[in-house]
């Protein structure tokens, strides 16, 4: 599965994008917004990613998805779907590296 916008493209996570969510979960506003995962290394990447990410797509069929830049593919954040316990409906989710806040990303890949 893989979409597109005019600027991104969205897709599945995988066990590859270990580096890629070890990097973004330890932004210091993804644990001030949104929480320390306790991923500290490539394997608690890798675990978070089995546990979590994969675990999702598999209970529910949809998830947060890899965002990256369309020009060159770069990764840049997650956006998706989460169902979470405390909602009835599924949630919108989304977290970007810092460095591409601001550029209207996150609205155009929730769009």
């Amino acid at each position: 599965m893989e979409l597109a916008t005019d600027r991104l493209l969205l897709d599945r996570l995988s066990l590859d994008d270990a580096g890629f969510i070890h990097r973004l979960l330890n932004e210091p506003s993804f644990k001030a917004y949104i929480g320390d995962k306790g991923i500290r290394t490539l394997d608690d990447a890798r675990q978070y990613l089995r546990d979590m990410i994969l675990a999702h797509y598999a209970a529910h069929g949809f998830g947060l998805c890899r965002v990256r830049l369309k020009a060159d593919e770069t990764p840049i954040g997650l956006c998706g779907l989460v169902k979470r316990e405390q909602f009835v409906d599924p949630d919108l989710g989304f977290a970007f590296l810092s460095e591409h806040w601001s550029h209207g990303y996150a609205f155009e890949a929730s769009r």
